[in-house]
């Protein structure tokens, strides 16, 4: 009962909510999964990588679609900032501070913040 509450509490904020600011939602959420792996156990920093990791692959998809309303230079520029992020993230010990700044920055542009 709880959990549905919870799903109708979720989406009735969400509705008041741009798609830009519920995209910096997702952001926020997997860039504290990774600021509390810096402190986590190994798992955990598996974990947060593995959902980072996710969330940058659908990024490019989105990005690539030729439906996609942004400008074709900002959408290849992000597409090659998630590449580097991607070669990070598939290295024996990824710099989690670097992940971490590189999806705070993202969730700024997202919310409007400079």
């Amino acid at each position: 009962m709880q959990q549905t509450q919870a799903a109708r509490a979720y989406r009735a904020a969400s509705a008041h909510r741009g798609p830009r600011e519920q995209e910096a939602d997702v952001f926020r959420r997997v860039t504290g999964a990774l600021r509390a792996a810096q402190q986590g156990t190994p798992t955990d920093q598996v974990k947060a990588i593995a959902d980072n990791t996710r969330l940058w692959m659908m990024v490019g998809d989105l990005l690539r679609d030729p439906e996609n309303a942004l400008p074709a230079a900002l959408r290849a520029s992000i597409v090659s900032v998630g590449k580097a992020l991607q070669r990070e993230m598939q290295q024996p010990s990824p710099d989690l501070a670097f992940l971490i700044a590189v999806n705070e920055d993202i969730t700024a542009g997202l919310s409007g913040r400079p």
